[in-house]
């Protein structure tokens, strides 16, 4: 009993230890410390939404159509980024959309990584004819470029948002794939593989609870930089009318309504810009630190 205590009260303080560690080299990099606060004043605002939202972002004010922002000479204060070619509050709408924004980038990341890592995994362990297939398959989805593939995909499936996520998902996974098989290969030949080799482990539970919890630094920063890749090719489809469909309140949606008026209501092209701009500055950066603390060749003493 009292060696089991010894070890429990010892491996706490370790993990500790281990986390306090992450954060110094984490917020070395002052840029990750802002970049992941405004992140996470996002997911707020995500989650809150309707609290902050001032009016329902579908409502219309007819008799203020293209009304300048409170700051920027318009006569209404209540519309403090002022309103649409429709009538409704801009501020509200950027709002809500960050809902679709995070949402889009935390569905595609997911999926792209569970399917990724997964024929990463089976490539990397098993070598051979199946290496080879997945790894020519990737290699073909890789050779085009990333958002003309998903507009045919979306074309092919139809518009709308789930189809513009799943060929967005489709695009991002073969970095993931590259990334967990590069991986494998290294961690495969290391003596606790062989140690669990040995002691029967059969090949699911090596790949899974053996390999792949020592090769997820690297797939962390990479999640986090698809992220904001998911978020850009969502705006970029949704600009071109093949990601969400009006009159949902998504920022590359509202940037393509809007984009006849940018000579003559400049802030409903600007806003939705300037949010794409600062979520997927603040995500990258977050990345960028990331990689600082989970590689160990780039800690400084």
């Amino acid at each position: 009993m009292a060696a089991e205590t010894t070890t429990t009260t010892s491996a706490a303080p370790g993990r500790f230890s281990g986390l306090r560690e992450f954060w110094y080299y984490f917020s070395m990099n002052h840029g990750a410390v802002l970049g992941l606060a405004v992140f996470l004043l996002l997911i707020l605002v995500a989650i809150f939404a309707p609290v902050l939202a001032p009016f329902p972002p579908d409502q219309q004010f007819r008799e203020f159509i293209r009304m300048a922002p409170s700051w920027a000479g318009g006569t209404q204060p209540q519309f403090f980024l002022g309103t649409d070619e429709v009538g409704r509050d801009i501020l509200s709408r950027l709002i809500h959309g960050a809902r679709f924004s995070l949402f889009i980038g935390f569905f595609v990341v997911v999926l792209a990584m569970i399917t990724g890592v997964t024929f990463g995994l089976l490539a990397g362990y098993f070598r051979g004819w199946v290496d080879a297939m997945i790894m020519r398959v990737m290699d073909i989805i890789l050779a085009f470029p990333s958002l003309l593939l998903a507009l045919v995909m979306v074309a092919i499936l139809g518009p709308g948002l789930l189809n513009a996520m799943l060929a967005i998902a489709l695009v991002l996974q073969p970095h993931f794939a590259r990334l967990t098989r590069a991986a494998v290969l290294s961690e495969k030949s290391r003596e606790y593989v062989t140690s669990a080799k040995v002691a029967g482990a059969g090949h699911l539970r090596q790949m899974f609870i053996t390999i792949l919890p020592n090769c997820l630094g690297p797939l962390i920063v990479q999640a986090t930089l698809s992220f904001s890749n998911a978020i850009l090719d969502a705006a970029a489809l949704g600009f071109l009318g093949m990601g969400a469909q009006p009159p949902t309140p998504e920022w590359g949606t509202m940037l393509a309504r809007a984009r006849e008026f940018i000579t003559s209501a400049w802030w409903i092209v600007t806003m939705p810009g300037l949010a794409i701009l600062i979520t997927v500055l603040a995500i990258n950066l977050v990345g960028d630190g990331l990689r600082d603390a989970l590689d160990p060749k780039l800690k400084r003493s």
